[in-house]
């Protein structure tokens, strides 16, 4: 069990780059630039910063990563994977450094540079093992969640498919009203449904893009955070839950829930002593690496009860509008995929929420933010999930 850091770090600056294909910039310019935002946004210089995280998959190797772009004077600087929580992963190690009083600033940059990189999302090399694995894709995998959600939850195909599709719907009505999305473009219901198939049920548009993109965030103590920042992000919880890898192997498994993701929601929520999310929690960032995967993580994380989170999506309960608007800058569907930068990503839009500065997609005054991130398949996964907020408790 984790000891919490609940209010002891607080995030004083952020940058982002634009998601998308960016043929014409390297890992280096995307680093330089979401890192040359967040020193900004803080009003600091890089000669203040005592130490840095830079996550990634495949796109750098050790802190050569950061302290080559940005020509740091012998710092520290630690490269993290960790599957689609990379980014999540090297903010949370970089958050503990600061609370335990080993560095006064940390700075943390998540990229990834896949367009040209020949990565398509589809195949993706599992390394050596003993053969006995499926030969699966990632559409593939996380299609298995659909039929076995419709089923137990008695829904037809043709409902289940339109459910899916206002998933995708609501991400991309966001996403449209975000310059920082890959996809900046409403997408009609019926060409979501309609769209070429992937892993059946999954459509082309039940699936997130792959992409380029960076970004970063400068953290302190909280009592040092005013000094910096007039409108800081306080940290409040972080959680990563890593699976043995039981799920296909056990009989009580069936594809409508990810154990990783309920068991990281529990110790977030311990951590920062939240007892009803689904009423304290004001907005989300989740992986909706594919739509299906968004529909049983509100279920997972305590957002709808089990069974009832399709209902939720068709009631509008997570539009930007709703009750609880998940994904409210248009999340992977929007935005694309690049591993080690998406989780900054979601404290990115967090940030600009808490400070009012979201623009079209701006929520009513939102106090208590969640970002979560899955990586690797339903039965083994990595899940990490951070809550933070706008205010320091008193």
């Amino acid at each position: 069990m984790s000891k919490s850091i609940s209010d002891q770090v607080a995030v004083i600056g952020m940058g982002c780059t634009r998601f998308g294909e960016h043929w014409d910039k390297s890992t280096d310019d995307l680093v330089i630039e979401a890192a040359y935002e967040a020193l900004k946004d803080a009003g600091i210089e890089q000669s203040d910063v005592d130490a840095a995280w830079i996550g990634t998959m495949d796109s750098g190797y050790a802190g050569f990563t950061l302290s080559s772009p940005l020509k740091t004077n012998y710092i520290p600087v630690t490269r993290v994977e960790n599957m689609c929580a990379t980014g999540s992963e090297a903010f949370r190690q970089a958050c503990y450094a600061v609370a335990a009083g080993a560095y006064d600033v940390a700075l943390v940059v998540g990229v990834e540079k896949l367009k040209d990189s020949g990565y398509s999302g589809l195949v993706i090399d599992e390394g050596a093992n003993d053969g006995t694995d499926p030969n699966l894709t990632a559409p593939a995998a996380f299609s298995f969640i659909a039929p076995a959600y419709f089923k137990k939850y008695g829904l037809d195909a043709e409902t289940g498919k339109k459910v899916l599709a206002r998933i995708a719907w609501k991400n991309h009505v966001n996403g449209a009203k975000n310059k920082k999305a890959q996809y900046q473009k409403e997408i009609p219901m019926e060409a979501i449904m309609q769209s070429p198939m992937v892993a059946s049920p999954l459509g082309v548009l039940d699936c997130s893009g792959v992409a380029d993109g960076a970004a970063a965030a400068i953290i302190v103590r909280s009592e040092d955070a005013p000094k910096y920042q007039a409108q800081p992000m306080y940290v409040k919880a972080l959680s990563v839950a890593v699976g043995p890898g039981e799920g296909m192997l056990t009989q009580d498994f069936d594809f409508t829930s990810i154990r990783e993701n309920a068991v990281a929601a529990e110790e977030a929520y311990r951590q920062a002593g939240i007892k009803n999310p689904a009423q304290e929690i004001d907005m989300a960032e989740v992986h909706d690496c594919f739509t299906p995967t968004e529909l049983i993580i509100y279920e997972d994380l305590g957002f709808s009860e089990r069974g009832e989170g399709w209902k939720d999506v068709m009631s509008g309960k997570f539009d930007i509008n709703g009750d609880l608007p998940v994904n409210p800058d248009g999340g992977l569907k929007s935005f694309g995929h690049p591993i080690g930068a998406s989780g900054l990503r979601m404290l990115y839009e967090m940030y600009l929420q808490f400070q009012g500065r979201a623009g079209e997609r701006q929520l009513n005054d939102p106090k208590i933010g969640l970002t979560h991130n899955l990586g690797g398949f339903p039965w083994q996964c990595v899940s990490f999930i951070s809550i933070i907020g706008k205010e320091k408790a008193q």
